[in-house]
């Protein structure tokens, strides 16, 4: 077994009290409050594709609380930002199928999928894979991927101008002048202000509760090929390198490739048993706690801890957070999760075209990502890893002889 070996649970609980601070605390609560957004998009999907919305309650009730579980275990046990969530692609993806092919067979295709990114987690292929991709390219590939989060935050400033610019100012001004406290919760405490004082109707917010449930996973080669097949590809190929890459941007040394490919994989398989689609590394969340407004390096993996309590806390009751955030305008949510990014955007963007090597494979890997585009039914990220790759290989030939930036 080639699993990276971690420093373990021995000890956890003095240490996370230990590392515990305003800053990680921040992160988390910002990290988690956008992650649980994210739920709106899996209740919509699933909604377009005519699924019933008692099923779609208690899908996204297993993905938070599941993966509130993963996102305790994994930064836990390698005491690195490693937050756990699932993939928004093969959230779609699973959402599409399930009337062309069954629920029953779509987990079972979920379960194959886990089976086989377990395995190639426990093979090691992952931490070589990333050991010998150019760290400009990997940066590259990941500003591509949360550019629009970048756009996003300025985009509001069209059609909501006077929120927007509150918002933003009071992150801003909370940068300059109170650098110990996350100018992040200041623009998202603003924006909540802004809401009450404006008369947003919160009469709409009704409890819901639900569980996760038990289902029998069932078997047929359409789904595998429809559903089960690119949600592999999506788990190894995009998840698992956009969060490693995002911690090597930011200082991280021994980041877990292999552990974090293996929980993707154990994540997904036991999820398939609680119609769960997928566990995955969360790259946006990976970005927000893992930045410096988190705090010092080797005391963030606390606010994925975090991220983790929160997310267990609020499974049950997140059919009432449905009813919220459909009442919030977009631009609360992109204004608080582009600024959260700002400055993984810095240094992923700055960083991959700064380079003194493999210039041109990052800028393909950038606009690659950056684009969306979907080849093969497989998305941007992995492609723009491939692409990036390839030209590098073709026109930056001498860059592979020097020493490795990783």
């Amino acid at each position: 077994m080639l699993l990276e070996k971690g420093i373990g649970y021995k000890n956890v609980i003095g240490d996370f009290w230990r590392d515990l601070n305003s800053q990680n605390i921040g992160a988390g609560v910002i990290a988690a409050i956008f992650g649980l957004s994210a739920g709106v998009i899996h209740i919509s999907a699933g909604t377009a594709a005519g699924l019933p919305m008692d099923f779609l309650i208690f899908w996204v009730t297993s993905l938070y609380f599941i993966n509130g579980v993963f996102g305790l275990l994994v930064p836990a046990y390698y005491r690195q930002p490693l937050p756990m969530a699932n993939s928004i692609p093969g959230a779609l993806l699973f959402a599409a199928v399930i009337p062309t092919v069954g629920l029953g067979p779509a987990l079972g295709a979920t379960l194959i999928a886990g089976i086989l990114t377990l395995l190639i987690g426990l093979s090691g292929a992952m931490g070589k894979i990333m050991r010998f991709t150019p760290t400009p390219i990997v940066l590259g590939m990941i500003g591509g991927v949360l550019l629009r989060f970048g756009l996003n935050l300025v985009a509001p400033l069209q059609d909501a101008l006077l929120p927007s610019l509150l918002m933003i100012g009071a992150y801003l001004l909370t940068t300059k002048f109170f650098k110990k406290f996350p100018a992040v919760i200041s623009s998202l405490v603003v924006g909540i202000i802004w809401l009450v004082v404006t008369g947003t109707d919160f009469s709409k917010v009704s409890l819901v509760v639900d569980y996760p449930r038990f289902v029998v996973p069932e078997f047929s080669l359409e789904a595998f090929l429809a559903y089960g097949l690119p949600l592999t590809i999506i788990l190894v190929g995009m998840e698992t390198p956009v969060g490693v890459g995002l911690l090597k941007a930011v200082g991280y040394k021994n980041i877990p490739a292999n552990g974090v490919t293996f929980a993707n994989g154990l994540g997904t398989t036991i999820g398939a048993f609680f119609n769960l689609h997928s566990t995955a590394i969360a790259a946006p969340m990976t970005g927000i706690i893992s930045s410096p407004e988190a705090g010092k390096l080797e005391k963030r993996w606390v606010a994925a801890v975090v991220i983790g309590i929160i997310w267990i806390a609020v499974a049950p009751f997140y059919g009432s957070l449905v009813t919220l955030f459909k009442i919030t305008p977009s631009y609360f949510i992109n204004i608080v999760a582009g600024l959260a990014l700002v400055k993984v955007l810095i240094s992923t963007i700055g960083g991959a075209l700064s380079a003194n090597n493999h210039k041109l494979g990052a800028l393909f890997a950038f606009l690659v990502a950056a684009s969306g585009i979907k080849l093969l039914g497989v998305g941007a990220s992995f492609w723009a890893l491939i692409f990036g790759i390839v030209i590098s290989l073709i026109v930056e030939t001498e860059d592979f002889k020097k020493k490795s930036d990783d």
